[in-house]
């Protein structure tokens, strides 16, 4: 089995590249960047030079591959490049009989669209590859736990002693390892019977924030709180890393939570039937925080 992993020099998809590898796939990685040669190649995967813009270079890394791990990248400036970006990969997937693509679309996709760039272009993106002939998996995993190494959250659990979150403490939330969504990318491409499906992932927690905290802290043996954060603070954050637009965008959803009279669900009651079908060992949050504790509590290693 050979895979075309996208987006793998990122938290969301590199650990599709041990996922595989455990399976005995051959991992091909694109990257934009011969910097990252290095770190992919550590990890197990063969790099492959190529940007999503470049449709003959899509074409060309995609000969020979049995399946596609793919991403749309998580900033992008215009956000609705994503849409042409994909293009390029379905297009080029189909052209070459690739047998499968597998998708994490980075969030749960919206029902309808909602005015946001960044979430409607998913939902065409979703129906150009339904509509693609090709065998397919959408896998749409709920919020990553890796968030909380971000640099919105991380210096807050270091300095602080606290979780900060721009959503209220009210809202449970199913959190999710990074690792488990990447298993379920390899699971999905390894199960012949899936050829169109689509599967809501969270973890198996549902956790409000103050229940995040305590399970954080039995993880890493450190007192948290949970600090649910002004979205204006949380968008100033964010502005270097997302651009103004993208800051603003995101702070203004985090802003409609606060008086929300129903929050939106980030957790999916019915992992047991996905599990049937995806075997997955899944990752509590008190194990995640104690795999990770040295990332935050440095000096206490």
């Amino acid at each position: 089995m050979k895979i075309l992993v996208f987006g793998a020099t990122g938290s969301q998809q590199f650990n599709v590249i041990g996922e595989a590898n455990k399976k005995g796939a051959e991992v091909i990685a694109a990257t934009s960047s011969e910097k990252s040669f290095e770190k992919l190649s550590q990890a197990g995967a063969t790099p492959a030079l190529a940007n999503l813009s470049d449709a003959d270079k899509m074409l060309e890394i995609t000969k020979g591959v049995d399946a596609i791990a793919f991403m749309i990248p998580v900033s992008l400036p215009n956000p609705v490049d994503g849409l042409t970006y994909s293009k390029n990969v379905i297009d080029a997937a189909k052209a070459n009989n690739v047998g499968k693509i597998v998708w994490n679309t980075s969030g749960w996709l919206e029902s309808q669209k909602i005015g946001s760039p960044v979430d409607d272009v998913k939902l065409d993106v979703r129906a150009y590859l339904i509509n693609s002939g090709l065998d397919y998996v959408i896998i749409e995993p709920t919020i990553y736990m890796e968030n909380m190494m971000g640099a919105f959250c991380a210096p807050f659990i270091t300095n602080m002693k606290k979780i900060a979150y721009p959503t209220p403490e009210a809202m449970p939330i199913g959190w999710i390892a990074s690792r488990d969504v990447s298993a379920f990318v390899v699971e999905a491409i390894y199960n012949k019977h899936l050829k169109a499906d689509a599967f809501k992932i969270s973890g198996l927690e549902n956790l409000k924030g103050n229940d995040l905290a305590e399970q954080f802290s039995k993880g890493a043996g450190e007192e948290i709180a949970y600090y649910p954060q002004k979205p204006q603070e949380f968008g100033d954050i964010m502005k270097p890393f997302v651009g103004e637009a993208g800051a603003l965008s995101v702070a203004a959803y985090y802003e409609s939570l606060q008086n929300a009279a129903e929050y939106p669900p980030k957790f999916n009651v019915h992992m047991n039937e996905i599990l049937d079908k995806l075997p997955v060992k899944m990752t509590s949050l008190r194990d995640w925080a104690a795999d990770h504790k040295d990332f935050f509590f440095r000096d206490n290693i």
